[in-house]
């Protein structure tokens, strides 16, 4: 028998085991309930088919890369509105640099520049001026959306570079497209990025408690603002690779692509509160959501239908995922 305040070596309390928690994983059921669903149910329409997954994959390639960009973004407890009207510009401005000659290195750097530029302004206007980051990037949407309009007259610019098309949208490598290489690419950089480095620790750190950050020493503007460059980045490349798909710059590209990738990154399990994010789990919202755009369109619904039931599937996977949710 043990003297008091002696510890018995060789005998220690068993561990509580941990309950899994369904609700953190409700996207990954989700998607695959909506895979199966459509597998069944279009079976015959050739949802299943090796070319129309592959399809799936390449509409929901901007999606995501921006996606994974805003998981940073939205685990900082900030928003950003204004990565579909990048886009719209990043395409036209990369067109306009190789049509003047300057190839495609002119074009890639066109592309990147403009998204850093409006990330960067972002970024400034929220950390500098303390102006809410909702406030700062509707008004950035409206800013470069009108630009986007305004530099070629609406009209669209076509890119003739087949190097460019190939590398940066409508090349396949074997049967893989481009577009899915890249996707893959981003966001595991960006999933090491969050989970591997100090960098997504003060990330993760600054959406939590703000001010507990600060305190630890965590530098929680410039946080912020390399967030917003990093969205803006993100758009700027997605521009390129709209452009590099359709094989032309245009103004319309983007158009509400805000919603769908503030939607991927919710529903994958990223709180819209801060201090939690997860780039996996983006990039399965991402495709969940083009899965049901795809498989909506093959049953013939027309797009009023498509809209109210995306709404409801989303509103249903965010009510239902715990990770959404303060706590």
């Amino acid at each position: 028998m043990n003297a008091p305040g002696q510890v018995a070596f060789g005998k220690s309390k068993p561990r509580p085991v941990q309950k899994l928690d369904w609700r953190n994983y409700i996207v990954y059921f989700a998607f695959i309930g909506v895979l199966i669903y459509f597998s069944i149910s279009l079976f015959d329409d050739g949802f299943v088919s090796t070319d129309n997954l592959l399809n799936i994959a390449r509409q929901t390639a901007m999606i995501s890369i921006m996606g994974v960009a805003m998981t940073f973004v939205i685990s900082t407890g900030e928003i950003d509105l204004s990565v579909g009207s990048t886009t719209a510009l990043a395409s036209l401005t990369a067109a306009l640099a190789i049509q003047s000659g300057f190839g495609m290195l002119g074009g890639l750097v066109a592309g990147l520049g403009t998204g850093l530029i409006v990330g960067l302004i972002n970024g400034l206007l929220i950390t500098r001026f303390v102006i809410p980051s909702f406030l700062v990037t509707l008004g950035m949407m409206g800013i470069v959306k009108g630009m986007a309009m305004w530099v070629t007259d609406t009209a669209p610019v076509p890119i003739i570079n087949s190097a460019f098309n190939f590398l940066f949208g409508s090349g396949d490598i074997g049967s893989v497209p481009i577009l899915l290489v890249w996707t893959l690419l981003a966001t595991v950089a960006a999933h090491i990025l969050l989970r591997k480095t100090s960098f997504g620790r003060q990330t993760l750190a600054t959406g939590g408690n703000e001010s507990a950050a600060r305190f630890s020493g965590v530098k929680t503007h410039r946080i912020k603002l390399m967030v917003f460059l990093g969205t803006g980045l993100a758009a700027g490349f997605a521009g390129i690779l709209y452009a590099g798909r359709m094989h032309a710059g245009r103004y319309t590209f983007g158009d509400g692509d805000e919603l769908s990738v503030i939607a991927a990154v919710i529903l994958g399990g990223t709180s819209l509160f801060g201090g939690v994010g997860t780039v996996i789990g983006t990039l399965i919202g991402s495709l969940m959501i083009g899965t049901i755009n795809n498989g909506l369109i093959i049953m013939g619904l027309d797009v009023s239908q498509q809209m109210m039931i995306k709404g409801l599937i989303i509103i249903l996977a965010v009510a239902f995922g715990k990770k959404a949710m303060k706590n």
